[in-house]
């Protein structure tokens, strides 16, 4: 996926990050515990794929992770699909 591709247009994992946020770092080491590809687009000091992430995810904060078409949220969203047993499923559905 080409960083002018929206989330949803190709199957699999987008994470909108910050190279200095621990949130970010946090969400990253638990898609890789999984074993999960996702493409990393880092929002520093790019105004343009900031507004895109803000655009399509409504809000201002990173990380912005997306599965396929599915918003999933920030980390603490992520971890909480994770503690719920539900992220599995949502990996799935996108492959």
């Amino acid at each position: 996926m080409s960083e002018s591709e929206a989330p949803g247009t190709t199957p699999g994992i987008v994470m909108y990050e910050s190279s200095w946020c621990g949130f970010c770092r946090a969400a990253k080491r638990l898609l890789e515990s999984k074993g999960w590809p996702y493409e990393s687009r880092n929002v520093d000091g790019n105004a343009p794929l900031r507004a895109e992430m803000q655009e399509i995810s409504g809000r201002t904060s990173v990380p912005q992770i997306f599965f396929g078409d599915r918003h999933i949220g920030g980390f603490d969203d992520l971890a909480a699909l994770e503690q719920d047993g539900e992220l599995d499923d949502a990996y799935a559905a996108i492959k």
